[in-house]
């Protein structure tokens, strides 16, 4: 269990990392555009290799398919409701699409790392590297939005800082939960992870990074697809 704690504290803390990056400076619209392609091409990275592939290898094709529409929806109808609450606010939401992805595809991501503790195949390497990688681009756009928008450091800290803590809670219940876990259940945790990822992705990362960098979007996000590629099978 302290294990489970210990490698859940590892993953999530890039995410506040990429907190205290962005609020520590200003990053220009480029720079932050350019920080999320290569984020977004690092998640596309995630999506094939450690999530639907792990997915397929440990559970039948139809527990996947399953776990990545119930992820979409998810991500979908919560994303919908952060827009509702900004509109009633008057205000935008200011990044917090970036976030709920990163806490819609963390919980089950690091849920995995935990359940792979427990039943002795160690810790993943490749997951660990790739949840990391991607975690840093959606905290420092996240946070850089956060900021540009008004939120104060001290809640933009805070939610991140909460986001951070749920994750590793994740990992340590994936740990506890790993007895009853059967391999479709597993094959549709890292189906959910997907499902979000892929709708996150395609409505908010992607657009995002090409508005803000232009026609580098493309290839930074080329770049974070060959670096957590490489990274994930080289572990």
């Amino acid at each position: 269990m302290l294990a489970a704690l210990g490698w859940g504290a590892v993953a999530a803390a890039s995410l506040l990392l990429g907190t205290l990056l962005a609020l520590g400076r200003r990053w220009s619209p480029g720079l932050v555009g350019g920080v999320l392609a290569f984020g977004a091409g690092a998640l596309i990275s995630s999506v094939s290799f450690e999530l639907a592939g792990a997915g397929l290898e440990v559970g039948g094709p139809v527990a996947v398919a399953v776990g990545v529409a119930a992820g979409a929806l998810a991500f979908f109808f919560a994303d919908r409701a952060v827009e509702r609450i900004g509109g009633r606010n008057g205000a935008g939401t200011g990044g917090l699409p970036l976030a709920l992805g990163a806490l819609l595809d963390g919980i089950p991501e690091q849920a995995v790392l935990g359940i792979g503790l427990a039943t002795g195949e160690g810790i993943s390497i490749a997951l660990l590297v790739a949840v990391f990688v991607s975690n840093l681009p959606e905290a420092i756009g996240s946070a850089s939005d956060m900021r540009q928008a008004g939120t104060a450091k001290r809640r933009i800290l805070a939610l991140w800082s909460a986001v951070a803590v749920v994750c590793v809670l994740a990992t340590v219940g994936g740990h506890a939960l790993a007895g009853v876990v059967s391999g479709d259940l597993k094959a549709g945790i890292d189906g959910f992870a997907a499902g979000a990822l892929l709708v996150m992705l395609v409505d908010q990362m992607v657009p995002e990074a090409r508005d803000k960098a232009g026609n580098r979007a493309g290839l930074a996000t080329v770049l974070g697809f060959a670096v957590a590629a490489a990274l994930s099978n080289l572990a």
